[in-house]
């Protein structure tokens, strides 16, 4: 009897055996003089440093942009980019949209609005008919 070799390959998932994350680098851009950096800067002394500790697998890029409002960029594994621009915010705040940032696949937001329910199963009140029902005369 002959041995038959297996027809397909397993396909890699994530977190199956090994998760990787998907993001692996945020940038934070400020502004020294602005006021709507000031969370900002906040953030920048006094969370950032914890933040980088808890995910060194993310590469964190800090740099000044003079005139402009606060952002926070972040690049994914498949090639794509993110901002959110973080301009009069808290730096609980700021926290917040760099998690966002950091959990985020990369793919676009797909619309899921105008596509109709498919399911395998019936619908619980039945299929509706005109027969149903009281029986009016006119």
């Amino acid at each position: 009897m002959p041995l038959a070799a297996l027809r397909s390959v397993a396909k890699g998932q994530n977190g199956v055996g090994a998760f990787v994350l998907q993001c692996k680098r945020l940038d934070f851009h400020y502004c020294d003089w602005a006021g709507s950096s000031k969370g900002m800067n906040s953030f920048l002394k006094h969370t950032l440093p914890s933040f980088a500790k808890k995910h060194p697998q993310i590469e964190i890029r800090v740099s000044p942009r003079p005139s402009k409002h606060p952002v926070i960029k972040a690049s994914y594994i498949n090639g794509r980019e993110k901002a959110i621009c973080v301009r009069n915010m808290e730096k609980e705040e700021i926290l917040q949209k760099a998690e966002l940032l950091r959990d985020a696949s990369g793919e676009k937001l797909k619309r899921t609005l105008n596509k109709p329910v498919k399911s395998l199963n019936e619908s619980i009140r039945g299929v509706w008919s005109p027969f149903h029902g009281a029986r009016y005369q006119i």
